[in-house]
């Protein structure tokens, strides 16, 4: 029954310390043994058995592998991790764009539709119904013309 207790006190903090830096050096060394491996499948320009190769290498040997791996191939790494980068954000802004144009994007038959009622109603004349035909479809919209100093309306406002 003489089982020996630790106490918080036993654990000097010296320990504690290199506790934690052992455990946050085997975190990232799987960061970046995982990035490693995504490189080897990103990489277009290397074949199936490069591939292959490269994957055994880095799971049998992984410390050499992966060494040897950032040795010959970190530049083009950090260079496809930067297109990726690239070829998302232009994903991105063109399905921003894409989004914000079919919200308050209207098509110029909508326009004409629009312009046509406000004339039979009244709303303006046949001149500047005439404008805005001409605005409309020549693929200028009444914001552009507006900014322009030529002041179309669009709706009535009531």
């Amino acid at each position: 029954m003489s089982a020996q207790n630790y106490l918080a006190y036993d654990y000097p903090v010296l320990g504690v310390f290199w506790s934690m830096l052992v455990f946050f050096l085997w975190i990232m060394w799987f960061v970046l043994l995982f990035r490693v491996i995504v490189d080897i499948f990103r990489d277009d320009d290397m074949g199936g058995w490069g591939k292959a190769g490269w994957t055994i290498f880095c799971v049998v040997l992984p410390f050499l592998g992966v060494f040897v791996y950032l040795i010959a191939r970190g530049k083009g790494m950090g260079q496809r991790e930067v297109a990726q980068a690239r070829a998302q954000q232009e994903a991105f802004d063109s399905y921003v764009r894409q989004t914000a144009q079919g919200a308050t994007g209207t098509s110029s038959a909508d326009e004409l539709a629009k312009l046509s009622a406000m004339r039979s109603r009244g709303d303006i004349t046949d001149d500047e119904f005439r404008r805005a035909k001409e605005l409309v479809l020549s693929d200028t919209g009444p914001a552009q013309a507006r900014r322009g100093g030529d002041s179309v309306p669009t709706s009535t406002g009531r």
